[in-house]
């Protein structure tokens, strides 16, 4: 009897770690996408028609708040997917988290309140994404050679 609690127990607390890392793995693909197309516009778009869109802000900074837009873009997928350096996708959300909030400041400053709720749901995407990959559910760092399971040292002789 105790051992069908304690296996149903570890069988919640699996599903449970699945389930978030499903859901963490869903805030990282729509952060990316979002971001990828927000600084892929601000890159990509003429310099007059962007400072039409912004009105007050420097070119330059425009343009390199699109560039770090698209790096935590692949930041906050690739390291995760690859399992190389996998701690520079939450320092990736994180980022974005703080660009968020800055986000947010100038709309309120602007009194631009429409645009505060997506604001809030992407801040709150990335808080979760930083907040699931530093503590609930990281990312190991992949083996030398353990990822594809290859032996490269076999044929060779000690």
């Amino acid at each position: 009897m105790e051992s069908h609690s304690i296996s149903s127990t570890v069988s919640r607390t699996a599903t449970t770690g699945r389930g978030l890392g499903i859901a963490l793995w869903a805030a990282q693909i729509a952060l990316a996408i979002v971001f990828a197309l927000a600084g892929g516009m601000k890159v990509s778009t003429p310099a007059a028609e962007l400072a039409k869109m912004a009105p007050g802000f420097p070119l330059a900074l425009l343009r390199f708040i699109g560039i770090a837009e698209l790096a935590g873009a692949i930041g906050i997928i690739l390291p995760a997917l690859t399992r190389i350096a996998p701690v520079l996708t939450p320092l990736a959300s994180s980022g974005f988290v703080i660009v968020m909030a800055s986000a947010g400041v100038l709309h309120l400053v602007r009194g631009q309140y429409g645009e505060l709720v997506v604001v809030i749901v992407l801040g709150a995407l990335a808080y979760f994404v930083a907040w699931g990959r530093f503590k609930r559910a990281p990312i190991a760092r992949r083996e030398r050679d353990g990822i594809t399971g290859l032996h490269l040292d076999e044929g060779r002789q000690s």
